[in-house]
């Protein structure tokens, strides 16, 4: 019996490295191509990662929680004679289920049969003969892909080597991503906080001391570092906040219990305040000195997790009746909460909304979520001494603050942004019937 060792794969994305969060197998198990082997995390998401091998499991590699870099081993596989040799007639037939990439060879590839790139996908269906194998060399790519629906069979690859590669999946979406989408991960944190400093002193490094205790950032933790440290660095923010009356939007609430929630009417309003001043539904280019507006809002909304703070999006907001959203709200928040939020979901989004209420706060100086130019955030709702015509009452009161990129607008579009939105939460029967 031959074993086959395989390392941990290329991820894409830039990612070098994946920590085991845990294993689908273990020593003794079988497991044919493409099986579902390890669920790991990377600083994009967990993924499972699917088998090369078929055979034996001999050895795992790393314990559960353990963090390895790209190309290190994972597993080890024995392959038995008779899942060997059905391994390879798979290759010879063309099986789309071998990840391509890793683990084949590549006399695989090279006598595989090749057809020029310009042809057509329907003239690949129509002509006879074994179909082509899609070449995936990441399992991020491959998730995607199976999370929408694509056939990678249908896909055209622009990768090296006619690897198929993230940007050739969108494509395949059928226009589920605007035309430059923007790659954010992971949103500004609840509270007020502060970047790391910028410098260009060398850092600073010492032991460890008595009576302290070390926490080694991971793979996410890494990359939100990574994203709020760019962002203070590079976008000369400016906040504003006002208070509004949601005593209307409550009363709306409560006369509809089986209605959208009121984070999904505040959704709708900042759609409809996007459309208004689309500036702020877009991303600013530093190397041309231009702003790139999006036509499709791909609303962001913050969700604190087990793994940390995401902001998955509601993919084409724009196009959802209020009660489309709040359902699109409470699934993202689901699975971003359990750390099943797509890639696509990730990396999608145009603008964030944030509702920090939920922690227990009133207001946040947030920082925005790179490479956008803006967030709103919403605090808790309280009952509050309000002025109205003249007379003190109790009112529902809460805070709503809006952090942008000074570069792209001035303090005169955030207001009329901010007024927009916070009149049709005072007034929601007025703003609905204009939506």
């Amino acid at each position: 019996m031959a074993a086959q060792t395989f390392r941990l794969p290329d991820l894409g994305e830039g990612l070098t490295e994946a920590e085991i969060v845990q294993w689908l197998v273990a020593e003794g198990d079988e497991v044919v191509v493409d099986q579902s082997i390890a669920e790991v995390e990377t600083a994009k998401s967990v993924v499972e990662v699917p088998s090369p091998y078929a055979g034996r499991v001999a050895a795992l590699h790393a314990a559960a929680g353990t963090t390895l870099a790209v190309g290190e081993p994972l597993i080890t596989v024995e392959a038995l004679e008779p899942a060997a040799a059905a391994y390879r007639e798979e290759e010879k037939a063309g099986s789309g289920n071998v990840l391509i990439g890793y683990g084949t060879s590549g006399d695989t590839a090279t006598t595989r049969r090749r057809r020029p790139r310009a042809r057509t996908v329907a003239a690949a269906h129509a002509e006879p003969g074994p179909q082509r194998v899609p070449r995936v060399i990441s399992p991020l790519v491959r998730n995607l892909a199976r999370s929408n629906g694509i056939d990678l069979r249908t896909v055209e690859p622009t990768g090296t080597g006619g690897v198929i590669v993230r940007a050739d999946v969108e494509r395949a979406m059928a226009g589920s991503l605007p035309a430059a989408s923007p790659a954010p991960v992971v949103s500004s944190a609840p509270a007020v906080s502060s970047a790391p400093a910028v410098s260009s002193a060398p850092a600073v490094t010492s032991a460890p001391v008595a009576g302290e205790r070390r926490t080694p950032l991971n793979g996410f933790r890494k990359a939100v570092t990574a994203a709020l440290t760019r962002s203070r660095a590079e976008i000369p923010e400016a906040t504003v906040w006002v208070d509004v009356d949601a005593t209307g939007l409550w009363e709306l609430r409560e006369s509809n219990p089986s209605g959208p929630g009121l984070l999904a009417y505040i959704a709708r309003f900042v759609v409809a305040g996007l459309r208004e001043f689309p500036v702020l539904n877009a991303r600013f280019d530093a190397e041309r000195q231009e702003i790139v507006e999006f036509d499709r809002i791909n609303l962001g909304i913050a969700v604190q997790g087990d793994r940390g703070l995401v902001v998955p999006a509601v993919i084409g907001a724009e196009t959802m009746t209020t009660a489309r959203l709040g359902g699109e709200i409470r699934r993202l928040t689901a699975t971003a909460r359990e750390g099943r939020a797509t890639a696509q979901e990730l990396s999608a989004g145009t603008f964030t909304l944030n509702n920090y209420g939920g922690f227990g706060v009133d207001g946040s100086a947030a920082i925005i979520n790179h490479p956008q130019v803006a967030i709103l955030g919403f605090g808790r709702i309280l009952d509050r001494p309000w002025v109205v015509d003249g007379q003190v009452c109790v009112r529902k009161i809460t805070q709503m603050s809006f952090v942008f990129d000074h570069r792209v607008c001035d303090g005169g579009v955030a207001a009329g942004f901010m007024r927009s939105v916070a009149d049709a939460i005072e007034n929601p029967a007025s703003a609905i019937a204009r939506l």
